[in-house]
């Protein structure tokens, strides 16, 4: 009691310094551009921080890297403390917190491309947008106080054009801090405020959009400005001592073609092209760096820096191939992937996981939905994949049309929500299109394991599934594992409402096709999917962003004094701009791949023994020739389960459901209802929560269809 007591004030403390934090961080973003910090603050900071150690960027490595970097550790610490796992029943909120929280989350804005914008969402939307205002009006302002000519004849008009065109970057540089945070899948600072990375996309879409119109009208400007005042020559340079502008018209280039794939129809149809042109940023915040300097690098530093981070991990995770034990293909062309995983490894229901099949691709990585509950499968990890597109189709032809025994498959994740939200709710509503089904199956598979649990009350459940077509059924029969674990799908109160909209009626019998199985054989190069970095994963991730910033400043501290200002002091003469920002960007990298790299490899030597105990587990092989397993064979080791879930299933021919009346028919005093599938679909769920008609109804929606 006293150390749960000792734990709950801990959690409190750390969220009262995260926030101060925040706050303090984002009050020197609302200063940067006022007269009080150009003409009071930077003046006196500069006597105090520009050492000789970091010369100029002293003050930007102190008020901006500094603090989100000392909340994105101390947060891996806090998250570490405040994992949840479904063992019981989350506690439900006060009337006032769950009224005024309920009401936020409400979506408030449902339209095309924009997607569904709660009130919350809103609010930091509008709060961003007065961010952006207030800083371009008072570096207009500022800057027009103090107009520089650049040449005898310049007009007025011409030096604001050209004042107007640099501070439309400096507002650029807003979007971009905060640009990378979204897309960081193991990040510790989304979980705060209750995102996850793939929930996040939309944000990370919205900043990439808003600072590639800001920067794109910073060039625009400048190439004005110089055609008019004829220095069209200006262009041409790259210079020793300050800004290359050869290097922003790189910079400018290489955005241009990751913004111009990333639109949706291209993105759609021609995904490779998108997916091999986003790498590209790689090469666009290095020559970014060289065009703005390390005082803007360090401003954009601390999403940048956590991003990469992420992103290395991922890679050595990447390396290694995982235990596939076996598939199931569906008649529907969807196929279920079974992995070996690590009894250690926690993950909450509607995860994914990122998947990459060198057979199929050697370099395309697609995420899909995990289907299996950690709770009730310790070993296995199962994952669904519709074949919808080039990539699912070839590794479902090479499944279905050959006979292999072994298929090496190299996984990142599972990445997922930090906790389990849904619980809270006495009703699920959970409506799906197609393949949106598999997030809802984690959840059915965890609650059917939690069902059986002492003094444990699931919430009732309702599934709304749309299909095309009677053999799309059959995703339905995911929800019971391969494992052949005893389930007792008849304790849970499921009730499953399944519309074939384009048959009229169930084909025959002699028409419908089966279930088949494939088992693959073991190999010892494959390792159980795990933790990037084992079981207390937070806390070594924690350590390695403390290591690598400290690092970081360590060798950008030694570089500055005992190599770059022996040769200002020698010379007399200012230190080489890009090779400045070489240095900055060098030691940037390598401290992260150092700190990364001995961290992965020393705990994957501590697990290499655990790993090799999970992979001499015998794993149950059917009797018959893999393949051979059919539907019904397949099931008559697990009748009672399969009848409980045929008997929970209304099937309606020839319809689509009347969602309306299906949601204001919830009587639940707290009803949570989750979509997932189209997007036509998630915007009419979206709209009948947002009406107001029923006060009852929490909306979440989950959408891979960024």
């Amino acid at each position: 009691m006293c150390s749960m007591m000792m734990k709950r004030h801990t959690i409190i403390f750390l969220r009262i310094i995260f926030l101060v934090m925040f706050l303090g961080w984002l009050s020197v973003w609302i200063l940067l551009p006022t007269k009080i910090y150009k003409k009071i603050w930077a003046p006196m900071l500069q006597n105090k921080f520009n050492s000789t150690y970091f010369r100029g960027q002293g003050i930007n490595l102190l008020f901006f890297t500094f603090p989100m970097m000392f909340i994105g550790a101390l947060s891996c610490i806090y998250l570490h403390f405040h994992q949840e796992k479904i063992t019981e029943k989350l506690p439900s909120r006060s009337g006032a917190l769950k009224r005024c929280l309920g009401f936020l989350r409400r979506p408030f804005l449902v339209m095309s491309p924009i997607g569904i914008v709660s009130a919350m969402e809103l609010i930091f939307v509008l709060m961003f947008a007065a961010l952006l205002i207030w800083s371009l009006s008072n570096y207009l302002h500022t800057g027009f106080d103090h107009l520089r000519m650049h040449k005898q004849d310049e007009k007025i008009w011409e030096a604001k054009l050209r004042s107007v065109s640099l501070r439309l970057a400096y507002i650029g540089n807003i979007c971009l801090a905060f640009l990378f945070f979204p897309v960081t899948r193991m990040s510790s600072i989304l979980p705060l405020v209750g995102l996850t990375s793939e929930s996040s996309i939309k944000y990370h879409i919205w900043l990439g959009q808003l600072s590639m119109v800001l920067f794109a009208a910073h060039s625009i400007g400048f190439i004005i400005y110089w055609a008019i005042t004829n220095q069209m020559i200006e262009m041409l340079e790259w210079s020793k001592t300050y800004v290359s502008n050869v290097a922003g018209e790189i910079a400018s280039l290489i955005a241009l073609a990751m913004w111009i794939t990333s639109i949706p129809q291209i993105r759609r149809k021609m995904y490779e092209v998108f997916f091999y042109t986003h790498h590209l940023y790689i090469l666009y915040i290095l020559f970014f760096a060289i065009h703005a300097g390390v005082g803007s690098m360090c401003v954009i530093a601390p999403g940048v820096f956590l991003f990469l981070i992420d992103r290395h991990l991922r890679f050595l995770q990447s390396r290694q191939h995982a235990r596939l034990l076996s598939a199931r293909l569906l008649p529907c062309d969807a196929l279920e992937l079974n992995f070996s995983k690590n009894p250690s490894l926690y993950y909450n229901p509607t995860s994914l996981v990122f998947i990459n099949v060198p057979k199929v691709s050697k370099l395309q990585w697609h995420p899909f939905t995990v289907t299996s509950s950690c709770n009730m499968e310790t070993n296995y990890l199962s994952v669904a994949i519709k074949n919808v597109g080039s990539w699912s189709n070839k590794l479902y032809q090479e499944l279905s049309s050959s006979s292999l025994d072994h298929l090496n498959i190299s996984v990142e994740g599972p990445y997922g929500p930090h906790t389990a939200q849904f619980l809270r709710h006495e009703q699920i509503v959970m409506v799906s299109g197609g393949s949106g089904v598999t997030p809802f199956i984690s959840i059915i598979r965890d609650l059917i394991f939690q069902s059986q649990q002492q003094e444990f009350q699931p919430p009732k459940l309702l599934l709304v599934c749309i299909f095309k077509n009677y053999a799309d059924l059959t995703m339905l029969d995911l929800m019971l594992p391969i494992s052949g674990l005893k389930t007792r799908i008849s304790q849970l109160q499921l009730q499953i409402e399944a519309y074939i909209t384009r048959e009229k009626q169930e084909p025959s019998k002699d028409t419908q096709k089966q279930i088949q199985t494939i088992w693959f054989k073991t190999n010892l190069s494959d390792c159980p999917i795990s933790a990037v970095l084992g079981p207390n994963n937070w806390l070594w991730l924690g350590a390695i962003i403390t290591s690598s910033f400290v690092m970081f400043l360590l060798f950008l501290g030694i570089v500055t004094r005992y190599y770059i200002y022996p040769i200002e002091n020698n010379s007399g003469e200012v230190y080489n701009w890009t090779y400045g920002v070489m240095w900055y960007m060098f030691s940037f990298c390598s401290c992260i791949c150092i700190c990364s790299s001995v961290v992965f490899l020393w705990l994957k030597r501590l697990n290499k023994l655990e790993n090799k105990h999970i992979m001499n587990v015998e794993v149950s092989t059917p009797a018959r020739s893999p393949g051979s397993w059919i539907y019904g064979s397949e099931r008559e080791l697990e009748s009672l389960p399969h009848q409980s879930l045929v008997q929970a299933t209304n099937v309606h021919f020839g319809s689509r459901p009347d969602l309306k009346k299906i949601l204001f028919e919830c009587e639940g005093k707290d009803v949570g209802v989750m979509t997932c599938g189209p997007r036509k679909m998630r915007h009419e769920v979206a709209r009948i929560c947002a009406s107001g008609l029923a006060d009852n109804l929490h909306f979440e929606s989950i959408s891979f269809n960024w």
